[in-house]
Protein backbone atom coordinates (compact mmCIF):
# COMPACT_ATOMS: atom_id res chain seq x y z
CA UNK A 1 0.00 0.00 0.00
CA UNK A 2 1.43 3.10 -1.28
CA UNK A 3 0.69 6.91 -0.54
CA UNK A 4 1.13 9.99 -2.18
CA UNK A 5 2.54 12.13 0.56
CA UNK A 6 5.35 14.50 0.43
CA UNK A 7 8.90 14.40 2.08
CA UNK A 8 8.14 17.07 4.51
CA UNK A 9 4.94 15.57 5.12
CA UNK A 10 7.02 12.07 6.01
CA UNK A 11 9.53 14.21 7.82
CA UNK A 12 6.21 15.27 10.39
CA UNK A 13 5.10 11.79 10.54
CA UNK A 14 8.49 10.98 11.87
CA UNK A 15 9.10 13.89 14.62
CA UNK A 16 5.68 13.48 15.75
CA UNK A 17 6.43 9.74 16.84
CA UNK A 18 9.69 10.53 18.02
CA UNK A 19 8.45 11.38 21.84
CA UNK A 20 6.87 7.63 21.43
CA UNK A 21 10.66 6.04 19.86
CA UNK A 22 12.53 7.93 22.91
CA UNK A 23 9.75 6.15 25.76
CA UNK A 24 9.92 2.66 24.36
CA UNK A 25 13.78 2.73 23.43
CA UNK A 26 15.34 -0.02 25.64
CA UNK A 27 12.24 -0.82 26.58
CA UNK A 28 10.89 -4.72 26.80
CA UNK A 29 7.84 -4.88 24.68
CA UNK A 30 6.19 -8.48 24.65
CA UNK A 31 3.38 -9.36 22.12
CA UNK A 32 1.52 -12.20 21.90
CA UNK A 33 0.00 -12.94 18.06
CA UNK A 34 -2.71 -14.82 17.16
CA UNK A 35 -6.33 -14.99 15.52
CA UNK A 36 -7.09 -13.27 12.13
CA UNK A 37 -3.45 -11.39 12.04
CA UNK A 38 -1.94 -14.76 12.14
CA UNK A 39 -4.15 -16.07 9.60
CA UNK A 40 -4.87 -13.71 6.59
CA UNK A 41 -1.59 -13.00 5.04
CA UNK A 42 -1.88 -9.37 4.36
CA UNK A 43 -1.95 -8.68 7.72
CA UNK A 44 0.83 -10.99 8.51
CA UNK A 45 2.91 -9.09 6.47
CA UNK A 46 2.07 -5.73 8.37
CA UNK A 47 2.31 -7.33 11.67
CA UNK A 48 5.81 -8.69 11.00
CA UNK A 49 6.98 -5.18 9.46
CA UNK A 50 5.52 -3.30 12.94
CA UNK A 51 8.02 -5.56 14.78
CA UNK A 52 10.89 -5.25 12.85
CA UNK A 53 10.92 -1.05 12.96
CA UNK A 54 9.77 -1.55 16.26
CA UNK A 55 13.32 -3.53 16.81
CA UNK A 56 15.30 -1.44 14.60
CA UNK A 57 14.92 1.67 16.75
CA UNK A 58 16.24 -0.03 19.66
CA UNK A 59 12.51 -1.79 21.30
CA UNK A 60 13.35 -5.42 22.96
CA UNK A 61 10.73 -6.60 21.40
CA UNK A 62 9.25 -10.62 22.43
CA UNK A 63 7.06 -12.32 20.06
CA UNK A 64 4.82 -14.70 22.05
CA UNK A 65 2.46 -16.83 19.32
CA UNK A 66 -0.04 -19.62 19.33
CA UNK A 67 -1.46 -21.78 16.63
CA UNK A 68 -4.46 -22.90 17.02
CA UNK A 69 -6.26 -23.26 13.69
CA UNK A 70 -3.01 -24.88 12.22
CA UNK A 71 -3.21 -27.73 14.78
CA UNK A 72 -7.18 -28.03 14.47
CA UNK A 73 -5.98 -28.32 10.44
CA UNK A 74 -2.87 -30.61 10.55
CA UNK A 75 -5.06 -32.99 13.20
CA UNK A 76 -7.22 -33.12 10.29
CA UNK A 77 -4.70 -34.10 8.30
CA UNK A 78 -3.83 -37.18 10.25
CA UNK A 79 -7.15 -38.17 10.90
CA UNK A 80 -7.84 -36.62 14.57
CA UNK A 81 -10.97 -35.45 15.84
CA UNK A 82 -10.32 -31.80 17.78
CA UNK A 83 -12.66 -31.72 20.71
CA UNK A 84 -13.11 -29.01 23.14
CA UNK A 85 -14.06 -29.19 27.11
CA UNK A 86 -14.90 -25.45 28.32
CA UNK A 87 -13.00 -23.72 24.69
CA UNK A 88 -9.92 -25.71 25.86
CA UNK A 89 -8.43 -28.58 23.40
CA UNK A 90 -8.21 -31.82 24.73
CA UNK A 91 -5.00 -33.32 24.11
CA UNK A 92 -3.84 -36.75 24.43
CA UNK A 93 0.16 -37.44 24.16
CA UNK A 94 -0.08 -37.78 20.23
CA UNK A 95 -1.96 -34.15 20.26
CA UNK A 96 0.83 -32.88 22.38
CA UNK A 97 3.52 -34.00 20.05
CA UNK A 98 1.72 -32.45 16.93
CA UNK A 99 0.89 -29.27 18.65
CA UNK A 100 4.91 -29.32 19.40
CA UNK A 101 5.58 -29.93 16.12
CA UNK A 102 3.36 -27.58 14.20
CA UNK A 103 4.09 -24.51 17.08
CA UNK A 104 7.43 -25.07 17.61
CA UNK A 105 8.22 -26.12 13.69
CA UNK A 106 6.12 -25.07 11.06
CA UNK A 107 4.73 -21.47 12.50
CA UNK A 108 8.03 -20.65 14.85
CA UNK A 109 10.08 -20.86 11.85
CA UNK A 110 7.80 -19.42 9.01
CA UNK A 111 7.63 -16.32 11.77
CA UNK A 112 11.60 -16.00 11.95
CA UNK A 113 12.13 -16.85 8.31
CA UNK A 114 9.03 -13.69 7.48
CA UNK A 115 11.02 -11.29 10.66
CA UNK A 116 14.39 -12.24 8.62
CA UNK A 117 13.03 -11.55 5.12
CA UNK A 118 11.73 -8.12 6.09
CA UNK A 119 15.25 -7.19 7.35
CA UNK A 120 15.10 -7.86 10.75
CA UNK A 121 17.46 -10.42 13.04
CA UNK A 122 14.84 -13.10 14.91
CA UNK A 123 15.71 -16.52 16.25
CA UNK A 124 12.84 -19.34 16.85
CA UNK A 125 12.61 -20.98 20.53
CA UNK A 126 9.63 -23.08 22.26
CA UNK A 127 8.46 -23.17 25.94
CA UNK A 128 10.31 -26.51 26.21
CA UNK A 129 13.86 -24.99 25.38
CA UNK A 130 16.03 -24.23 28.27
CA UNK A 131 13.00 -25.74 30.02
CA UNK A 132 11.53 -21.84 29.56
CA UNK A 133 7.84 -22.75 30.31
CA UNK A 134 7.68 -25.99 32.96
CA UNK A 135 4.07 -27.04 33.42
CA UNK A 136 1.50 -29.01 34.96
CA UNK A 137 -1.51 -31.18 33.80
CA UNK A 138 -4.72 -28.11 34.28
CA UNK A 139 -7.53 -30.62 34.05
CA UNK A 140 -7.29 -34.42 34.18
CA UNK A 141 -9.87 -34.38 31.51
CA UNK A 142 -8.22 -32.34 28.99
CA UNK A 143 -4.95 -34.43 28.96
CA UNK A 144 -1.85 -32.96 28.40
CA UNK A 145 -2.82 -29.37 28.49
CA UNK A 146 -0.69 -27.51 30.94
CA UNK A 147 -1.10 -24.75 33.57
CA UNK A 148 2.58 -23.18 33.76
CA UNK A 149 4.28 -24.26 37.23
CA UNK A 150 7.77 -21.76 36.01
CA UNK A 151 8.87 -19.91 33.69
CA UNK A 152 12.81 -19.37 33.20
CA UNK A 153 13.55 -16.45 30.72
CA UNK A 154 17.22 -16.65 30.54
CA UNK A 155 17.04 -17.89 26.74
CA UNK A 156 15.08 -15.15 26.50
CA UNK A 157 17.04 -12.62 27.72
CA UNK A 158 20.58 -14.37 26.07
CA UNK A 159 18.54 -13.69 22.71
CA UNK A 160 17.62 -9.59 23.26
CA UNK A 161 20.93 -9.55 24.64
CA UNK A 162 22.76 -10.43 21.49
CA UNK A 163 20.18 -8.39 19.08
CA UNK A 164 17.90 -11.19 18.19
CA UNK A 165 13.83 -11.02 18.17
CA UNK A 166 12.83 -13.68 20.52
CA UNK A 167 10.06 -15.71 18.66
CA UNK A 168 8.48 -18.12 21.62
CA UNK A 169 6.06 -20.81 20.48
CA UNK A 170 3.94 -21.63 23.36
CA UNK A 171 4.81 -25.48 24.36
CA UNK A 172 5.52 -26.38 28.07
CA UNK A 173 7.36 -29.48 29.74
CA UNK A 174 7.82 -31.20 33.23
CA UNK A 175 10.53 -32.94 35.14
CA UNK A 176 9.53 -36.10 33.23
CA UNK A 177 9.76 -34.78 29.74
CA UNK A 178 5.84 -34.53 29.46
CA UNK A 179 4.84 -31.76 26.16
CA UNK A 180 2.32 -29.59 27.51
CA UNK A 181 0.02 -27.22 25.03
CA UNK A 182 -0.51 -23.79 26.68
CA UNK A 183 -2.59 -21.29 26.32
CA UNK A 184 -0.66 -18.54 24.43
CA UNK A 185 -2.19 -15.82 26.32
CA UNK A 186 -1.61 -16.95 29.40
CA UNK A 187 2.08 -17.55 28.53
CA UNK A 188 2.44 -14.18 27.35
CA UNK A 189 1.30 -13.09 30.42
CA UNK A 190 4.00 -14.98 32.86
CA UNK A 191 6.97 -14.18 30.25
CA UNK A 192 6.18 -10.63 30.46
CA UNK A 193 5.35 -10.28 33.56
CA UNK A 194 8.80 -12.26 34.51
CA UNK A 195 10.53 -9.59 32.31
CA UNK A 196 8.60 -6.81 34.24
CA UNK A 197 8.39 -5.89 30.51
CA UNK A 198 6.96 -1.83 29.42
CA UNK A 199 3.88 -3.29 27.63
CA UNK A 200 2.09 -6.29 26.45
CA UNK A 201 0.16 -6.00 23.37
CA UNK A 202 -2.61 -8.69 23.17
CA UNK A 203 -3.89 -9.29 19.36
CA UNK A 204 -7.42 -10.17 19.07
CA UNK A 205 -9.86 -10.35 16.29
CA UNK A 206 -12.28 -7.73 18.07
CA UNK A 207 -11.43 -3.99 18.05
CA UNK A 208 -11.23 -4.45 22.41
CA UNK A 209 -13.31 -3.65 24.93
CA UNK A 210 -16.61 -2.88 23.94
CA UNK A 211 -19.41 -1.23 26.09
CA UNK A 212 -21.91 -2.84 23.59
CA UNK A 213 -20.48 -5.85 21.48
CA UNK A 214 -22.05 -4.95 18.74
CA UNK A 215 -21.27 -1.21 18.54
CA UNK A 216 -17.44 -1.11 17.55
CA UNK A 217 -17.45 2.62 18.20
CA UNK A 218 -18.33 1.97 22.32
CA UNK A 219 -14.49 1.10 22.68
CA UNK A 220 -13.37 1.69 26.31
CA UNK A 221 -9.86 3.26 25.56
CA UNK A 222 -8.45 2.87 28.99
CA UNK A 223 -9.61 0.84 31.92
CA UNK A 224 -7.76 0.02 34.89
CA UNK A 225 -8.20 -3.40 37.67
CA UNK A 226 -10.75 -1.92 39.51
CA UNK A 227 -12.89 -1.12 36.71
CA UNK A 228 -12.27 -4.57 35.12
CA UNK A 229 -14.28 -6.16 38.25
CA UNK A 230 -17.12 -3.78 37.23
CA UNK A 231 -17.50 -4.59 33.88
CA UNK A 232 -17.07 -8.60 34.67
CA UNK A 233 -19.70 -8.33 36.89
CA UNK A 234 -21.70 -5.83 34.61
CA UNK A 235 -21.67 -8.46 31.70
CA UNK A 236 -19.76 -5.78 29.34
CA UNK A 237 -16.83 -8.51 29.26
CA UNK A 238 -18.21 -11.38 28.45
CA UNK A 239 -17.34 -14.42 26.81
CA UNK A 240 -14.00 -15.19 25.23
CA UNK A 241 -12.62 -11.40 26.50
CA UNK A 242 -13.17 -12.68 30.08
CA UNK A 243 -9.86 -15.14 29.88
CA UNK A 244 -8.41 -12.50 27.58
CA UNK A 245 -9.00 -9.63 30.03
CA UNK A 246 -7.96 -12.10 33.63
CA UNK A 247 -4.53 -12.36 31.55
CA UNK A 248 -3.89 -8.95 31.15
CA UNK A 249 -4.63 -8.06 35.50
CA UNK A 250 -2.67 -11.13 35.80
CA UNK A 251 0.18 -9.86 33.60
CA UNK A 252 -0.17 -6.01 35.35
CA UNK A 253 -0.29 -8.35 38.80
CA UNK A 254 3.22 -9.91 37.67
CA UNK A 255 4.65 -6.59 37.14
CA UNK A 256 4.41 -5.60 33.54
CA UNK A 257 3.38 -1.71 33.51
CA UNK A 258 0.62 -1.70 30.93
CA UNK A 259 -1.29 -4.13 28.61
CA UNK A 260 -3.23 -3.03 25.27
CA UNK A 261 -5.95 -5.36 24.00
CA UNK A 262 -5.74 -4.87 20.17
CA UNK A 263 -7.51 -5.15 17.43
CA UNK A 264 -5.14 -7.58 15.18
CA UNK A 265 -7.36 -6.92 12.19
CA UNK A 266 -6.42 -3.70 11.80
CA UNK A 267 -3.11 -3.26 9.35
CA UNK A 268 -0.16 -1.41 11.37
CA UNK A 269 -1.95 -1.54 14.82
CA UNK A 270 1.01 -2.18 16.91
CA UNK A 271 2.77 1.31 15.17
CA UNK A 272 -0.66 3.01 15.88
CA UNK A 273 -0.47 1.75 19.39
CA UNK A 274 2.89 2.22 20.35
CA UNK A 275 4.08 5.64 18.54
CA UNK A 276 1.04 7.91 17.69
CA UNK A 277 -1.10 9.48 20.31
CA UNK A 278 -4.36 7.77 18.56
CA UNK A 279 -4.42 3.80 19.92
CA UNK A 280 -5.51 0.54 18.69
CA UNK A 281 -7.41 -0.74 21.44
CA UNK A 282 -8.52 -1.06 25.12
CA UNK A 283 -5.02 -0.37 27.61
CA UNK A 284 -5.30 -2.15 30.74
CA UNK A 285 -3.48 -0.20 33.35
CA UNK A 286 -2.96 -0.99 37.71
CA UNK A 287 -4.80 2.27 38.61
CA UNK A 288 -6.02 5.52 36.35
CA UNK A 289 -4.73 8.62 37.08
CA UNK A 290 -7.18 11.11 38.73
CA UNK A 291 -7.59 14.00 36.47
Amino acid sequence: MSLNITNAQRAEVLTQALPYIQKYNGKILVIKYGGNAMINEELKQYVMEDIVLMHLIGVKVVLVHGGGPEITEMLERVGKKTEFVNGLRVTDKETAEIALMVLSGKINKGLVNLLESKGGKAMGISGVDGRMIEAEMKDQRLGYVGRITKVNIDPILDLLEKGYIPVVSTVGCDKEGNVYNINADTAASYIAGAMEAESLISMTDIAGILKDKDDPTSLISCIDIEEAGHLFESGIISGGMIPKVECCIDAINRGVKKVFIMDGRLPHAILIETLTDEGAGTMVVRKKDKK
